[in-house]
């Protein structure tokens, strides 16, 4: 399939953090014909998205009358959707495995030309003593392992294993930028953390066009994708990029893992030609996309 059969996106999760910054850059992006549709729940949260040339479904992607409304005529899906901070593990379970893998299902059953899957780094566990790369099994275990890894580990098993329809996931790290609460946020596990321990991360705008490669990119079926940065960044610079003090007490603390979370970009960068607009968040920082 070439570029220019995809005239239909529908993609998902689109008022979460990632989901809202990446709907404007695909609706910016498209090429003559192609049109975007976004799912929200609330008619109201699809207006930003309508003005910028959307197509609108409401409903919640947990019903199967919406999946089929949403679904119809589309060429392409991207599943931004998760549960993960502050939910119970049932609400996890629920959107992250069983929503994914019920939208799956349909668009299979829809004739939907390719899935991509958003998934997350978390789903490695535990560290393996150099970057992880996507050929590397799932290891529960590590600091972050809990119901949304599991749960978006076990969606990636089933959507993967669906015969006739072309699913591609992308992995993310943690993710940031553009005024996203998220890198403030960090400091409320650094607190924890070794001076020297370091964090995977990835801009809105690499997340966005690490995405956009793998939907367009032709034959890739099957195929895993880290999306991450260059330079992952340690505990002590994530406090000085929030211009906040070190603690005193935190060069006391050990890492027991050193390489936990951290990802290898050289498959994207070999094979899709990924290169990140912010190699690091220090150049994120200098252009003024914080």
């Amino acid at each position: 399939m070439r570029e220019e059969h995809i005239m239909l996106t529908l993609v998902t999760g689109t008022t979460g953090q990632i989901g809202r910054r990446f709907v404007p850059r695909l609706l910016a992006q498209r090429q003559p014909g192609e049109q975007v549709r976004v799912l929200v729940r609330d008619a109201a949260r699809g207006e930003r998205f309508a003005e910028l040339g959307a197509q609108v479904a409401v409903g919640d992607m947990r019903g199967e009358e919406t999946l089929g409304k949403a679904l119809a005529g589309v060429h392409a899906v991207v599943n931004v959707a998760a549960s993960f901070r502050g939910v119970p593990d049932e609400e996890a379970w629920a959107v992250n495995r069983d929503a994914a893998v019920a939208l799956g299902r349909a668009a299979q059953a829809s004739g939907v030309e390719r899935f991509v899957q958003v998934s997350t780094n978390n789903v490695y566990g535990v560290g393996r003593g150099r970057p992880l790369t996507e050929a590397d099994e799932s290891r529960p275990g590590g600091e972050m392992w809990g119901a949304y890894p599991e749960s978006k580990a076990e969606a990636e098993r089933e959507l993967l294993a669906l015969k006739s329809l072309d699913v591609r996931i992308g992995r993310l790290p943690f993710v940031y930028g553009e005024g996203d609460p998220h890198l403030a946020d960090s400091l409320h596990w650094a607190a924890r953390w070794a001076p020297h321990q370091r964090l995977q991360m990835a801009h809105h705008a690499d997340v966005a066009q690490g995405l956009m490669r793998l939907l367009y990119a032709p034959g890739i079926a099957g195929r895993i994708y880290n999306i991450a940065d260059d330079a992952p960044v340690t505990t002590v610079e994530l406090y000085q990029l929030n211009g906040v003090e070190v603690p005193a007490g935190l060069h006391e603390l050990t890492d027991p893992d050193p390489w936990f979370g951290i990802m290898s970009n050289q498959r994207i960068r070999r094979e899709l030609g990924f290169r990140p607009i912010y190699p690091s968040v220090w150049t994120a920082r200098d252009a003024g996309a914080l």
